[in-house]
């Protein structure tokens, strides 16, 4: 319906006009309060506004209590993470420590809790903030054992140990950590020599660092463990940088000299060892030479002998010896010297070299080398070397 209808606002063809009575709406609504606090009034008459009675009163009030109550109760639940321990407090004193899981403790203000978390790695900064470029100098420059300034930025990584002690004896952890890793490195600094802070040395002065800071903390009882000290930055500070720059470049020459230097000294030692060496091949030539010459001469005396005792048995030895020592390093040929044609020769090495070293009645490959006609004077020649050498063989 339109609200520009003139019927608008009528109930059933009444002949009220307008909107709806205000008066109405408010009886209407402390009807309903009075249903809930008061009584109704009787028949279909308006009904009147009675306050309500102290019973009914005492029933909402300890109904709201009832629900404060509860809500003040639940209040004391809490959860402690499986990494974490919790700690409660009765009347800010200390009272327990719970484990992980779902706890309850009496709500404020008789007692609180705290979370503490025993996993998570927090990190101190020291000699610098978020970045090595902002650097703090007063934490950072420190003075070596050789009265060197440099410049040191490093981080500490801690956790938690033990809750009570980190609770109740520290009041500020980040900087107890701060102070006590600074005064750490300004002692293990102090003892050390610049360039094995800067160079050689960086891990073992962290690694000596970390020790002495543990000791600390646990000589204050603060709970904490440290985990990894790391240098960030080891430098001289950058008003002498460029001087520091030289002085290393000079050092580095000075070495590079003296190892060129030591180059030349050896040059001596190797003469000497090679001098050493070729003394020793000389005396062991000698000694090889005179052993073989007096071995000579022990076996011709030997002979000697043999020889005054039968001298055609030693005189036919030796010749079959000297024979066998010149033929086995020859190659062997078989002649047919009577034939006038051509001549068929036998290459004995290479068929005992083929057959395995055994001599065979014939050539076991069937290899047979036919040598062109050869000279009959060369054949004539060779007999009579034969008939030489059998009148020698005779006594």
């Amino acid at each position: 319906m339109s609200l520009n209808d003139p019927q608008w606002g009528k109930k059933g063809g009444s002949n009220n006009q307008g909107p709806p009575d205000l008066d109405e709406l408010w009886r209407n609504f402390n009807q309903k309060l009075n249903g809930m606090f008061g009584k109704r009034g009787g028949g279909g008459g308006p009904t009147s506004v009675q306050p309500p009675s102290m019973r009914q009163i005492g029933g909402g009030a300890g109904l709201l209590v009832a629900l404060v109550l509860v809500v003040w109760l639940g209040s004391g639940f809490y959860t402690v993470d499986e990494k974490a321990r919790g700690v409660v407090f009765t009347f800010g004193k200390y009272s327990e420590t719970t484990s992980p899981g779902l706890r309850w403790r009496m709500p404020f203000p008789f007692q609180t809790q705290e979370i503490v978390n025993l996993s998570s790695v927090r990190t101190v900064e020291v000699g610098y903030r978020n970045n090595v470029q902002t650097k703090v100098p007063k934490e950072s420059i420190m003075l070596t054992g050789d009265e060197n300034i440099i410049d040191i930025q490093f981080a500490v990584q801690y956790t938690l140990k033990d809750p009570l002690d980190y609770l109740f004896n520290n009041k500020r952890p980040d900087d107890t950590v701060l102070q006590a890793a600074e005064t750490a490195f300004r002692e293990v600094v102090g003892a050390s020599k610049m360039d094995f802070v800067l160079y050689e040395g960086r891990e073992q002065v962290a690694n000596e660092a970390q020790k002495l800071i543990q000791s600390i903390l646990d000589r204050y009882k603060t709970g904490i463990l440290i985990s990894r000290v790391t240098m960030q930055n080891a430098q001289p500070p950058e008003q002498v940088q460029a001087a520091f720059d030289d002085a290393v470049k000079a050092k580095q020459d000075l070495e590079r000299q003296k190892n060129e230097g030591q180059a030349f000294n050896d040059v001596v030692p190797k003469a000497r060892g090679a001098a050493s060496r070729l003394t020793e091949e000389a005396q062991g030539y000698r000694q090889r030479v005179l052993a073989n010459a007096e071995g000579e001469a022990s076996r011709f005396k030997q002979v000697l002998t043999e020889y005054n005792k039968a001298p055609q048995v030693t005189r036919n030895r030796m010749y079959i010896e000297t024979v066998q020592q010149i033929m086995s390093s020859t190659s062997k040929i078989l002649l047919d010297a009577k034939s006038a044609g051509n001549l068929l020769y036998l290459p004995l090495d290479k068929i005992m070299q083929m057959s395995g070293g055994a001599l065979a009645g014939s050539p076991a490959s069937g290899q047979s080398l036919v040598e062109p006609t050869s000279n009959p004077n060369s054949a004539a020649r060779s007999r009579d070397a034969l008939r030489d050498r059998q009148r020698e063989s005779r006594p």
